[in-house]
């Protein structure tokens, strides 16, 4: 083979890889709607329990008596002392009346009113409240959309 029919050989080769190899063009993507739309529905729902404990305490105590026709033998004041109490493992101490006043009728057999009320250290009430309160919380969602 010559020289010139290598060159006339490898131009062929040449030529023909060259026609095979196309070019590539990219194709427009058109959607095949015009418009329209998507709805979205959320809806979440909670359950809160909550327990309100209140608790009031009388730290010191108090007493009165009033009324007429009575006596009293003594002093007006009660004797004080310190209680301790332990309840669970927790000792709790106060002071209360150890001791009240005694009163008598002035004039036996005749009218007479008397009122003598104490109320000592401690818990004086004690209030519970428990509620469950249910929460529900929706969400709608509209999208439009047109090309």
């Amino acid at each position: 083979m010559t020289r010139l029919q290598e060159a006339i050989g490898l131009g062929l080769i040449l030529g023909v890889i060259h026609g095979l190899v196309q070019p590539v063009y990219s194709v427009p993507v058109v959607p095949n709607f015009t418009q329209g739309s998507m709805t979205s529905h959320t809806e979440t729902t909670q359950t809160i329990t909550e327990t309100i404990n209140s608790m009031d305490y009388n730290t010191g105590y108090q007493y009165s008596a009033t009324g007429t026709g009575i006596t009293v033998n003594g002093n007006l004041s009660p004797e004080t002392g310190a209680t301790n109490v332990t309840i669970e493992g927790v000792t709790s101490s106060w002071t209360g009346a150890t001791n009240k006043p005694q009163f008598t009728q002035t004039v036996p057999g005749e009218a007479f009113q008397f009122t003598e009320t104490y109320q000592g250290p401690g818990l004086s009430n004690h209030t519970i409240i428990q509620r469950t309160t249910e929460v529900t919380s929706v969400t709608d969602t509209t999208s439009i959309f047109s090309q």
